[in-house]
């Protein structure tokens, strides 16, 4: 049992800000991701155009913070 929830979120959050993943690691990851999409039947959508918005917020978010998480 955690005695003191705060000090291991803490030491969590400073872990996670320390890593840095390369844009190969970045990019098994999304190909992982999209793998089990379409093993779950989910990717790829059937009409292209559902969820257009939802996808172009996603980029929007991932350019936004790319930068800071991914070496170069």
């Amino acid at each position: 049992m955690i005695k003191n929830p705060e000090i291991v979120k803490k030491f969590e959050d400073d872990f996670i800000k320390k890593q840095r993943l390369s844009y190969q690691q970045s990019l098994d990851i999304v190909e992982s991701l999209w793998a089990e999409g379409v093993a779950l039947g989910i990717l790829p959508p059937k009409e292209r155009s559902v969820g257009i918005d939802i996808d172009i917020r996603i980029a929007s978010i991932l350019n936004s913070c790319s930068g800071k998480s991914c070496q170069k």
